[in-house]
């Protein structure tokens, strides 16, 4: 039986994140070693501004091929605009829901401002594990 229901109980709470001023290539490198479709973006108070995402940096990388231009850093690339969040104390399930509805791999999760962890698919499952009567 699943002991809570509260998210702060499942996330990751180191997650691989970068800096908005990061080159490219570099957070590449790190979602290439840590196996990990997408990545955190944070200023150095952890204050989150940023997703990014395999997708964003083969954007990046096509971009720079096409325009036979320099590849640039992750702030030119990532999503910042109208991202969404969850709360440590938010249910488990109405996570998982809206990230359904979303088509939403992972979400970062966020108190006071500053990233604390972050929720991903795989989290859910094993949390859905513990369910099972």
């Amino acid at each position: 039986m699943l002991q809570s229901v509260s998210l702060r109980d499942y996330i990751i709470t180191n997650p691989v994140r970068v800096h908005p001023k990061d080159s490219i290539l570099d957070a590449m490198q790190v979602i290439i070693d840590n196996k990990v479709s997408g990545v955190c973006v944070v200023e150095n108070d952890a204050t989150l501004v940023g997703i990014l995402s395999e997708m964003d940096c083969l954007r990046a990388v096509l971009g720079a091929v096409y325009n036979d231009a320099g590849i640039g850093r992750v702030e030119d690339y990532m999503a910042s605009d109208n991202l969404v969040v969850a709360h440590p104390n938010e249910d488990i399930v109405d996570v998982a829901q809206d990230m359904l509805r979303k088509n939403k791999r992972r979400r970062p999760v966020v108190e006071d401002g500053k990233l604390i962890g972050q929720i991903t698919c795989r989290q859910l499952l094993r949390a859905v594990r513990k369910f099972r009567p």
